[in-house]
């Protein structure tokens, strides 16, 4: 029996992530924990996260979790989820700037403005911010992480900011709302997704299962 610890700093869907992640985890063991020290003998992480990036890192920075999420990336699988995966990144443009964790290069900065598109657009063709409800995800490549999971499968997503990775081979999967934006990354040990799979019905369940058996191999 193998263990998944699910990060608790206090900023995420963490109950509602480790009900999903158990109804796949078979007779692996879920530990909700902010002890470093518990978290790391976990086989697999999972960090998420609800709310701001300047504010989820000062309460990573409080419990001293920021460090050992660096420490610990691409020694064993981990998974970011929605701000989990957006302070995987180096720098966020929200609440007046943060630096975050700097796993992938990249920045996370808002999606633009509605206002500002041509006053000839039609009020329903533009787009909404915060981007929420359900989109779809266009792979990049295939890999194990997407075995069964539908091509141009729709996932659930509730975010104002994204990613915008400096490197294009950590991108796995793309959406579009105005922009196209980067949804899934990959490097490493460490998978990072824009959307929530506990809400993303089969699709999110079948990608919560393949990472709990992926080898971390890129």
């Amino acid at each position: 029996m193998s263990c998944i610890g699910v990060i608790d700093y206090g900023m995420g869907n963490l109950h509602s992530l480790a009900k999903a992640l158990a109804r796949v985890a078979a007779e692996d063991r879920i530990d909700i924990s902010y002890d470093p020290d518990k978290l790391a003998r976990a086989d697999r992480l999972v960090l998420p996260g609800v709310g701001g990036a300047k504010y989820c890192m000062e309460e990573l920075r409080r419990l001293e979790l920021d460090d050992f999420v660096r420490e610990v990336a691409g020694t064993k699988p981990m998974l970011g989820v929605c701000l989990g995966m957006q302070i995987m990144l180096e720098h966020s443009d929200e609440n007046g700037g943060a630096d975050l964790l700097g796993l992938f290069e990249g920045d996370v900065v808002k999606f633009p403005d509605p206002a500002q598109h041509d006053a000839d657009t039609p009020d329903d063709t533009r787009i909404k911010v915060p981007h929420m409800g359900w989109n779809q995800i266009h792979r990049t490549r295939e890999h194990s992480l997407f075995d069964g999971v539908p091509e141009d499968a729709w996932f659930y997503f509730v975010h104002s900011y994204h990613a915008a990775p400096e490197h294009d081979k950590d991108i796995l999967g793309v959406t579009e709302h105005g922009v196209d934006f980067a949804s899934v990354l990959l490097k490493e040990n460490t998978m990072a997704v824009q959307f929530h799979p506990e809400k993303s019905q089969g699709a999110g369940m079948k990608l919560l299962a393949n990472f709990m058996h992926w080898d971390g191999q890129v």
